[in-house]
C-alpha cells in the first residue's frame, strides 16, 4: 500500500568492492516530506533480490538507528549498505511513517539496481 501523503524517496547506490567472496554496496537514501504536515519515519521493509533469484527481506525499526521527524518540505538523508552474493541485484521496499496527527502510512522505496561496474545488465 503506498501513501496518499506525498513523500519522495530517491536512492543512489555505489559499488564498494568484493568482500569475502561477496559484493559490497553502499546506498544513500534521500527522503523528502512533500506534505503540509510533519511525519516521523518509524520502520523499514526492504526486499533484496539477487541475480540468482534469491530474495531477502529485511524488516526493522527506523533507519541507521534513528526515527527521523521531517517537517513539511524537510528532507533526511542517510547511507547504509548491503552485501550480496551476486554481482547484480536490486532493492525495493517501503518506509512506515506516522503523521503528527497520528495517521500511519507507508511510502514506497522505488526499486534500484546494485551492480558491479563490469556486470552485464539485462
Amino acid at each position: 500500500m503506498s501513501s496518499k501523503i506525498p513523500v519522495d524517496v530517491v536512492a543512489q547506490p555505489e559499488f564498494l568492492g568484493r568482500h569475502e567472496g561477496k559484493f559490497a554496496f553502499s546506498y544513500t537514501i534521500h527522503i523528502t516530506n512533500r506534505s503540509r504536515q510533519g511525519i516521523t519515519l518509524r520502520n523499514r521493509h526492504w526486499i533484496i533480490t539477487h541475480a540468482d533469484g534469491t530474495v531477502e527481506e529485511v524488516i526493522g525499526e527506523g533507519v541507521i538507528g534513528k526515527t527521523p521527524a521531517l517537517g513539511p518540505g524537510k528532507s533526511f538523508s542517510y547511507t547504509s549498505g548491503a552485501v550480496i552474493p551476486t554481482p547484480v541485484g536490486s532493492m525495493r521496499g517501503s518506509y512506515g511513517f506516522v503523521t503528527d496527527e497520528g495517521q500511519s502510512f507507508r511510502a514506497d522505496i522505488p526499486e534500484f539496481t546494485l551492480h558491479t561496474p563490469d556486470a552485464p545488465l539485462h
